[in-house]
C-alpha cells in the first residue's frame, strides 16, 4: 500500500488506474468476512488515504447493509462509483471479487482432483486467529467512532445478543433497528446525530484540516452521482440485458432445463434473497444444490463451505464451488466445472452491482436528512454488535479447532492484536500468520504427527 498523504492536506484526485490497482490489492487480502473486509476498507479509505470522510463512508455502509448480497463487495462498488462513476463501480467491485474467484476456482480444481489440502489446513490454523484479531479490531475502531451515546451502546449490545444468543434473523434485526432509529430520531434527534469530530477538537473551528478528505462531509455530490431519470433508465436497460442475454444463450446451448440455465435462474433467486449474510442464505443454497438439483453431495457442500471460509472475498463466494462441483460431477471435466462456476458467479453477483448503480444517487441525495440519517445511525450502532457477534462465532473454530482451547491459537490471536494495535496492516499480518502455519505444519510433519 502507498504511504499516507500529509496529514494537513486534502489528498490529490485519484486516477482510475491508481484506484484499480488499489482495489485489486485489497481484494487479495480481503479475509475476515464482511467485518474484516469493511475494516480493511475503512482503514485504507478513511484513516490512511482519506479518500472519504467518516460520515460519507458510514452513510454508504448503512445503505449496503440494507441490501441483499455481500455487504463489503457492495460497499467497495459504491465507493468506486462515488469516486469514478459507473466505470469505477465495475472496476472496484470486479477487482475486489476477482482474487476470490481465482483462488476458489483453483482450490475447487485441487479438491476435485485430489480432495485433500493438508498444507492449507495448517496455514489456516494460524490464519483464523489472525482474522479473529482483525474482526475484534474492526469492532473497536468502529465502536469508538460511532457509539457516542449510551443509547447507541445499548443498541450495539442488543444486536450482538440478538444474533449470538437469540438467533434473530438478520433482516428482522435490521428492520427493528431502523424502527428504533426512526422513533428515536423523532423523540430525541440529538442522540442520533454524530458529533462533529472537528468541533470536538480545540483550535479547529469545525474545519478539521488534519483530516481533510477527498470526498468530505461538506463536499457536493459529484455530477455522475446525482439522480437522473435518463441514467436510471439506461442502467436498468443494460442490467436487464446483462442478465437476460446470457440466460438466453445458455438456454439456446443446453435447453431451459439444462444445468447451466437452471443454475443461472437458481442463483439469480439466491442473489435476491441473500439478506443477513452468507450464513443466512447458505441453507437455501444447500437445499437447492444438494437436495433439489443434485449438483453435489452434502459432504461436498460442507467441504466447500470450509474452503470458502479460508479464502479472501465474501463467504457467499462458496457458490462458485457449488457451480464448479455441479459441472465437474456432471461431466468429469475441469473446463465444464470452470464454466459452471463462472455462470454461477455472474448471476449471483451482477444484481449487487445493479443495486448500487440504481440506488446510489438516491442514497447520496439523502445525506443530511435526519429522517434517513437517524435510522441509519442506529443501524451503524447495530453493525458494531454484528461484528462482535461474528467474533463470538469465529472464536470457537479459531481458538479451539479440535474442541478444546489451544494455547498456540491463543498466542497467535494475542500477537495479532498487538501487531494491529501498533499499526501493522492486514497484508503483513496475513503473511506472518501464513508463515506461522507453514512452520507449524513443517514441524509436525518432521515429528510424524
Amino acid at each position: 500500500m502507498v504511504p499516507s498523504p500529509p496529514a494537513s492536506a486534502r489528498p490529490d484526485p485519484v486516477p482510475l488506474a491508481a484506484a484499480a490497482r488499489f482495489w485489486l490489492r485489497l481484494g487479495l487480502v480481503s479475509f475476515g468476512g464482511p467485518a474484516g473486509q469493511i475494516a480493511l476498507l475503512h482503514g485504507e479509505l478513511v484513516d490512511r488515504r482519506r479518500w472519504l470522510s467518516e460520515r460519507r463512508f458510514l452513510h454508504a455502509l448503512n445503505y449496503c447493509m440494507l441490501l441483499p448480497g455481500p455487504e463489503a463487495t457492495q460497499l467497495a462498488t459504491y465507493l468506486g462509483w462515488l469516486m469514478h462513476g459507473p466505470g469505477g463501480a465495475l472496476v472496484a467491485g470486479g477487482l475486489f471479487l476477482l482474487p476470490s474467484v481465482a483462488v476458489l476456482l483453483s482450490l475447487s480444481a485441487i479438491y476435485a482432483l485430489w480432495g485433500q489440502l493438508p498444507v492449507l489446513a495448517a496455514v489456516f490454523w494460524a490464519l483464523k486467529p489472525a482474522v479473529l484479531g482483525i474482526v475484534l479490531q474492526a469492532a473497536w475502531r468502529l465502536g469508538r467512532r460511532t457509539l457516542h451515546h449510551p443509547v447507541l451502546v445499548a443498541i450495539a449490545a442488543a444486536a450482538c445478543l440478538a444474533l449470538a444468543v437469540g438467533r434473530v434473523p438478520y433482516p428482522v434485526l435490521i428492520a427493528a433497528t431502523a424502527l428504533v432509529g426512526w422513533i428515536g430520531g423523532r423523540w430525541r434527534p440529538e442522540l442520533f446525530q454524530a458529533p462533529s469530530r472537528a468541533a470536538a477538537r480545540p483550535g479547529t473551528n469545525g474545519t478539521l484540516p488534519a483530516e481533510a478528505a477527498l470526498h468530505g462531509d461538506a463536499d457536493p455530490t459529484p455530477d455522475h452521482a446525482r439522480f437522473s431519470g435518463r441514467r436510471l433508465g439506461l442502467t436498468l436497460l443494460l442490467g436487464g440485458l446483462a442478465l437476460g442475454l446470457p440466460l438466453a444463450l445458455l438456454t439456446q446451448v443446453n435447453g431451459w432445463d439444462g444445468p447451466l440455465a437452471t443454475m443461472a435462474r437458481f442463483f439469480s433467486r439466491v442473489a435476491l434473497v441473500s439478506f443477513g449474510g452468507a450464513y443466512a442464505v447458505l441453507p437455501y443454497v444447500a437445499q437447492g444444490a444438494v437436495d433439489t438439483h443434485g449438483w453435489l453431495a452434502a459432504g461436498q457442500m460442507v467441504d466447500g463451505l470450509a474452503l470458502g471460509e479460508t479464502t479472501p472475498g465474501p463467504l457467499i463466494m462458496v457458490v462458485a464451488f457449488v457451480g464448479f462441483m455441479g459441472g465437474w460431477n456432471g461431466s468429469g471435466s475441469l473446463a465444464a466445472g470452470v464454466v459452471a462456476a463462472l455462470v454461477v458467479v455472474w448471476f449471483t453477483f451482477l444484481p449487487s452491482f445493479l443495486f448500487i448503480l440504481v440506488g446510489g444517487p438516491l442514497v447520496e441525495a439523502s445525506r443530511g436528512d435526519l429522517r434517513v440519517g437517524a435510522p441509519l445511525t442506529a443501524i451503524t450502532a447495530a453493525v458494531v454488535g454484528v461484528i462482535l457477534s461474528l467474533a463470538i462465532y469465529l472464536a470457537g473454530p479459531a481458538l479451539a479447532p479440535t474442541g478444546s482451547l489451544e494455547a498456540g491459537a491463543v498466542l497467535v490471536l494475542a500477537g495479532a492484536l498487538v501487531l494491529l494495535g501498533r499499526g501493522l496492516g492486514a497484508l503483513p499480518l496475513i503473511a506472518a500468520a501464513t508463515a506461522v502455519g507453514l512452520a507449524r505444519w513443517g514441524l509436525r510433519a518432521a515429528a510424524g504427527l
